[in-house]
This record gives C-alpha cells, sequence and structure tokens, in this order.
C-alpha cells in the first residue's frame, strides 16, 4: 500500500503546492510587506522628524492596499455583488507614494537641485490633469482599469528624486553616501520604481489582450517582490535612525 502510494506521489505534486503557496503569500505581499516596517516603530523610536512623511505613507498604504488585496483574493464574491474592480485603490497610491516621497525629498537636506525638487510635484499635477481629462478612458475612479499612466508617471518622477540625491551625495562626500536612512530609503524607492516603470507602463495593453491576459497577471509578482523589498529598506533606514542617534 505505501508503494503503490509513492508511485503516484510525484514531485510535480510537490513544486505545484509550494508553488501555490508562495503565490499565496505575495498576493498578500502587498499588505504583510507592510508590517515589516510599520511594525518596527513600536521598537525602533524615536523616529527623526524628516522621516515623518514615510511613517504617513505607510499607514496610508497600508489602509489601501489592505481593502485592495482583500478585494483581489475575493473577486468572484465582490463581482457577484457588484463591485467591479480596486483600481481607484491603486491610483489613490500612487498619488500617495508620490506626495509623500516629494514631501520627503523637499525637505530633506538643501542641495543643487532644490528647484528641480519643487518643480516635479508641478510636472505630476499637469500631467495628471491631462491625462483624466483628455486621454480616452483614463478615469481615476474607473473600476475596471488602472490608470498605468498615472503610476508611471509617479514611477518615472519617483526616480528622477532619486537619481538627483544620488548626483548630489556625489558631489557632496561619497563615502558617507550609504551610513544613513535617507540612503536605504532612496535605494529601496529606486529599485520599487525602476523595477515597476514598465511593468506599470504595459500592464493595461497586455491584460486587455486575451493572449497576454495570464503574463499580465503573472508580472504583477514582480511588483509585489519589489514591493517587499522597499518596505525591508525602509525598515533598515528606521533602524539605522536610531542607531546613529547620539547616547541619552
Amino acid at each position: 500500500m505505501c508503494y503503490n502510494f509513492c508511485l503516484h506521489f510525484k514531485p510535480k505534486f510537490i513544486f505545484t503546492l509550494m508553488e501555490n503557496f508562495l503565490l499565496r503569500i505575495l498576493d498578500w505581499s502587498e499588505v504583510w510587506a507592510l508590517l515589516i516596517p510599520i511594525s518596527s516603530l513600536f521598537f525602533l523610536r524615536p523616529q527623526p522628524r524628516f522621516l515623518k512623511p514615510v511613517i504617513v505613507y505607510l499607514w496610508i498604504a497600508f489602509l489601501l492596499y489592505l481593502p485592495a488585496d482583500i478585494y483581489s483574493n475575493n473577486t468572484p464574491y465582490f463581482m457577484a455583488h457588484g463591485i467591479a474592480g480596486n483600481n481607484p485603490l491603486y491610483n489613490l497610491h500612487a498619488v500617495t507614494l508620490f506626495t509623500c516621497f516629494s514631501y520627503f525629498f523637499i525637505f530633506s537636506k538643501k542641495n543643487i537641485y532644490t528647484v528641480l525638487k519643487i518643480i516635479l510635484p508641478v510636472c505630476f499635477l499637469i500631467v495628471a490633469t491631462i491625462n483624466f481629462t483628455l486621454v480616452k478612458d483614463e478615469k481615476f475612479f474607473n473600476l475596471a482599469k488602472l490608470s498605468g499612466n498615472l503610476l508611471a508617471t509617479s514611477a518615472y518622477l519617483l526616480l528622477i528624486y532619486c537619481v538627483q540625491y544620488y548626483l548630489s551625495e556625489l558631489l557632496n562626500d561619497v563615502d558617507i553616501m550609504s551610513s544613513g536612512p535617507t540612503f536605504w530609503i532612496v535605494t529601496g524607492l529606486s529599485i520599487y520604481v525602476v523595477t515597476n516603470f514598465f511593468v506599470f507602463l504595459f500592464y493595461n495593453p497586455m491584460i486587455n489582450r486575451e493572449e497576454y491576459t495570464v503574463f499580465a497577471t503573472k508580472i504583477w509578482y514582480v511588483h509585489n517582490i519589489a514591493y517587499i523589498i522597499f518596505c525591508i529598506f525602509i525598515t533598515k533606514a528606521f533602524y539605522e535612525s536610531v542607531r546613529n542617534q547620539p547616547a541619552r
């Protein structure tokens, strides 16, 4: 009897089981990844004032991603009750991400790119306004369609913020670049926006074509993995900010 069981218990079954388990974890990663830095705040405190925009972002992102992931993992139930999508929550997240980190960069250490840092939010506002007023089928509260243009614009402008930080640090003192919390936050944000710029840009064209629907769904896991890394780097920044504080 045991022999017959072993014959039917193939390795493929184990790999399939593990794959489904890992994908299930990734399906909820936009929620539990945020709990890593949020929970660390109960132990790593006090945090400096310049990190307040990051902390505000974490809490707002959690409040947005929790219902978003609940919907994503229970779509048939919500569809049956007339709720056609959760995409406005992702649009709100893109606005929150850009707003909080713009505030973080603008009011962080002054450098030669101060004017550029102030111009970027204006650019974001202009592009978002044009996108939702002139571009066909682009509606902020469209349940059925993600605004890839908004998410890609947010990622692109945040990348400019990150690049100006690195350039400024290189001009000042490259030896101390990796010693502070700002470096870890900017690096985590850089990984997130660089990884996801093309994901955001091409997600809608792929998801709307039947032959690419499965691929579009799977490529969103790339976004989730990058988001986990981003949250880990934010946690590292919180740790560094407390470690570098003078002893009382």
